[in-house]
């Protein structure tokens, strides 16, 4: 189980496909990061299973529920000021509309196509990854 000291974070982020496009995530202005791109998820609370915490973050962020399904390679990233640890899952809408809770704005886009977004540092190996995972 992650340890849950300040300066090392676990989050779990959710790549949302639908009918062959994924879904981004822009930070809002007023967020760490401000104006990145990411994949949706958030804070691992203690004594929360890493699929529990996705599908309560993402019906936080974007009032929608999802099934999650395969786990891919965690990432880790050290940002100057804390290490991020990211734990994403292929994931997929099964209920409600997407409402904007916390993000500036959401993009679909076909996973080739993801790369040209300005995204959050944390992301980028979890964006390989999922596009490594694709080839197989």
């Amino acid at each position: 189980m992650p340890d849950f000291n300040g300066k090392h974070i676990h989050v779990t982020c959710a790549i949302i496909e639908r009918d062959g496009q994924v879904l981004a995530a822009q930070r809002s202005a007023d967020m760490n990061m401000p104006l990145k791109w990411e994949f949706p998820g958030g804070k691992i609370r203690p004594d929360e299973s890493l699929e529990d915490c996705l599908r309560r973050e993402i019906f936080e962020e974007l009032s929608i529920k999802i099934a999650v399904s395969k786990q891919l390679q965690p990432a880790t990233h050290n940002y100057p000021s804390l290490t991020v640890t990211l734990y994403p899952f292929i994931c997929s809408i099964i209920a409600g509309e997407m409402k904007l809770n916390e993000h500036a704005d959401v993009i679909w886009l076909p996973p080739e196509k993801l790369s040209f977004l300005d995204w959050a540092e944390a992301d980028l190996p979890v964006l390989a990854g999922y596009r490594q995972q694709l080839k197989k």
